[in-house]
């Protein structure tokens, strides 16, 4: 009796082994199945007309057309083979790898692939189904479906746009790209500051003079039990409205002027070379990166600290400086000017975006300070006793010892409060902040009727931020996490 492998170790392909052509034929079929019922239920019987769209938006793509790019249809097509060629990949990559059983019928993997496969061509089935009626009824029913309205002129004004040189002859689809910079700018300055104002509180919840953790405590607790959107309203419409005049603004000297109408802000001028600046500042970062790891295997090996903190901040600093001064100082500064019509001249911040911003940062400064506070209080005494005998001082305790074990236990809930403060921004629309929701999911449906374009658009915007945050704090929860030895 010849010996055969008992186990379920990878073994090499043999010639009577057909699973490679049985999964392959099953993702074919998925495949064939999800297109035919796209030209059934969605194309109306035209067997060119997909490769048409898909062509339609590569052209989009090359030409900038957003009208094109956005098209649902065009990217479910494109999609769809692409999520299949992946699973064919992690297919071959594990479950191919394992011994074949000897009959196709028996074999988990085959018969795990083949139910997948009827799974999602039932699903793609069930998709064009839905939309393609969806379609026909909006048709009849006289409302324009498609993706085209983005290249019409929009017709309406939008009262901060620092990222794109918006007019009201600009199309639909520069609203969209208006309102995505603001929701993305409210968001990582809120980002930002929230997680700086979090720590300070957090560790102040912990701090053993009396004074120091009982405010903390105060705001805490205050923070946590106001409903966010009246936050934002007290900001907005209490606090910002008491502010002087435009004929008697607040006056921060160099850093700027503050009045009802907004802050304004030293504009920056960009002159000749530059450009050079910000590459003398990206250079200092990159070597503020390999510094902070070196010094890192550097204390690993040899016990030894290197004033890392310091370092980096000279660089920061120092080397765009440098730069800026060899240059002969070639970036200005435009300062706003007083006048008893407004201020003059300076890059301008509305109220609407300074209510916003400070809602959203000391609201969720809040919860992440006791996101903070439990991640500190679940380090072990024994690491604190332990650094102070070993004559840490507090500091030092805090930043080498307690805060990087802590930090195991405060970024992946830290994740959910980045989350929360950008879908949070969509609040803004009650005080007529032009982010995507006001601007957008607003105005722009409101004036075309493009509801579920509109809608989806800014429905999938706001899961891609958020799968792109979770995807980043996931890696760097990755970097952080202890490793054990």
């Amino acid at each position: 009796m010849a010996d055969h492998p008992m186990t379920g170790a990878a073994e090499t392909r043999s010639a009577s082994d057909p699973r490679f052509v049985l999964v392959i034929l099953f993702a074919l079929l998925c495949v064939v199945a999800f297109y035919t019922s796209a030209v059934e239920y969605f194309f109306r019987g035209a067997w060119s007309a997909p490769l048409m769209a898909l062509g339609e938006m590569v052209r989009g793509v090359f030409a900038g057309d957003l009208s094109k790019i956005f098209n649902f249809a065009s990217l479910a097509i494109l999609l769809f083979p692409i999520g299949i060629v992946a699973r064919l990949i992690s297919w071959f990559s594990v479950d191919g790898k394992q011994a074949f059983a000897g009959n196709v019928f028996n074999d988990s993997s085959v018969r795990n692939f083949f139910f997948e496969m009827l799974l999602l061509a039932f699903l793609g089935w069930l998709f064009w189904f839905i939309v393609g009626n969806a379609v026909t009824n909006l048709a009849a029913a006289g409302i324009a479906s498609g993706f085209n309205f983005l290249g019409t002129t929009a017709g309406f004004g939008i009262n901060f746009s620092p990222f794109i040189d918006y007019k009201e002859t600009s199309p639909y689809g520069e609203v969209f790209l208006v309102g995505l910079g603001n929701t993305l700018l409210i968001a990582f300055i809120g980002i930002i500051l929230a997680t700086i104002i979090g720590f300070l509180l957090g560790v102040a919840r912990l701090s053993k003079n009396w004074v120091v953790s009982n405010l903390a405590y105060a705001y805490v607790e205050v923070m946590r039990n106001i409903p966010l959107l009246l936050w934002i309203f007290i900001w907005y419409f209490s606090v910002l409205r008491l502010l002087p005049d435009k004929a008697n603004p607040l006056d921060f000297g160099p850093l700027g002027l503050l009045n009802i109408a907004g802050y304004y802000a030293p504009r920056p001028i960009w002159g000749d070379g530059a450009i050079w600046i910000v590459i003398a500042l990206g250079v200092a970062i990159v070597a503020s990166i390999m510094i902070a790891r070196w010094a890192k295997a550097r204390q690993m090996a040899t016990g030894q600290q290197f004033p890392t903190f310091w370092t980096v901040i000279g660089l920061i600093i120092g080397l765009p400086l440098l730069a800026y001064l060899a240059l002969g100082m070639p970036l200005t500064f435009e300062m706003p000017t007083a006048s008893r019509f407004g201020p003059r001249g300076g890059a301008r911040l509305p109220p609407e975006f300074l209510g916003l911003l400070v809602a959203l940062t000391t609201y969720t400064s809040s919860y992440i300070a006791e996101i903070v506070r439990a991640g500190i209080l679940a380090v072990n005494k024994g690491q604190t006793e332990a650094s102070a005998a070993l004559g840490l001082r507090n500091g030092q305790l805090l930043r080498l010892v307690v805060v990087p074990q802590a930090m195991r236990v405060i970024i992946p809930p830290m994740t959910n409060q980045y989350l929360n403060l950008t879908k949070n921004s969509s609040l803004a629309v009650a005080i007529a902040y032009p982010e995507l929701v006001s601007v957008f999911a607003g105005t722009v449906l409101n004036q075309t009727g493009q509801a579920v374009e509109v809608l989806l658009m800014t429905m999938l915007t706001y899961l891609a931020l958020s799968l792109l945050t979770s995807l980043f704090m996931n890696w760097f929860n990755a970097k952080m996490a202890l490793v054990e030895r």
